[in-house]
């Protein structure tokens, strides 16, 4: 699954566009090393996104091309 696609389906970014521009700022790395968006994000992935002064780093737990509001968490845990 693309890295756009995984960071709005699991609620971690809120728009597609929105996680295209993080990538391509450079606010978005995978496994440690800096990530376009049309990276493919595999299991067990770490993704640590800047937010401003806040870093959120998680891991993938589970991949899928649609889910509800509530699923959307177990996607993926913190660290």
């Amino acid at each position: 699954m693309r890295l756009d696609k995984f960071l709005k389906v699991s609620r971690l970014i809120k728009r597609r566009t929105v996680a295209n521009e993080a990538c391509d700022a450079g606010r978005v790395t995978v496994n440690g090393k800096p990530a376009k968006a049309s990276l493919n994000v595999k299991v067990g992935d770490v993704i640590e996104i800047m937010f401003g002064t806040r870093t959120v780093k998680v891991e993938v737990l589970d991949l899928q091309d649609t889910t509800k509001k509530e699923e959307a968490k177990e996607l993926f845990r913190y660290l």
